[in-house]
């Protein structure tokens, strides 16, 4: 998703690493995050997808309307906050797509969702843990 130079100030100078954000994704409701320096930006992609794929986890998917059909939202309004950051994703029908920002677009599961205040890289990866949190102790009825 995302590929980004980061630089550490040491005695000899500046030393110069790759920071990349790595998202997979099976189709059947299972996303994994992986978050990977190098020195390379090849090696750090390499990094990323591994670590990505050793944190899968399983997204609880919900309808809006009737139950026709397969899952393909979110089950009930959902809202994380990190920060100065408040994420809130609420159902949405079938075919609506993603209202956001073109990265947030790139989501496997129909929602809409509103951002308050300045998502940075930073907190991506608190929200990858807070997820399967929310979805498990809501106890939203789909």
């Amino acid at each position: 998703m995302k590929i980004m130079p980061v630089q550490k100030q040491t005695r000899a100078g500046q030393r110069t690493r790759f920071k990349v954000f790595v998202i997979v994704e099976d189709g059947n409701g299972h996303v994994g995050l992986g978050v990977k320096y190098s020195k390379e930006v090849a090696t750090a992609i390499r990094g990323g997808i591994i670590l990505a794929k050793l944190s899968v986890v399983p997204l609880r998917r919900g309808y809006w309307g009737n139950k026709i059909g397969k899952p393909h939202t979110v089950p009930c309004k959902v809202t994380g906050k990190c920060g100065s950051v408040t994420v809130r994703m609420v159902p949405a029908p079938r075919g609506a797509g993603i209202v956001a920002a073109r990265v947030p677009k790139k989501a496997t599961f129909d929602c809409l969702q509103k951002t308050y205040g300045f998502l940075t890289l930073e907190f991506w990866k608190e929200t990858e843990i807070a997820i399967p949190r929310v979805h498990g102790s809501l106890g939203c009825q789909a």
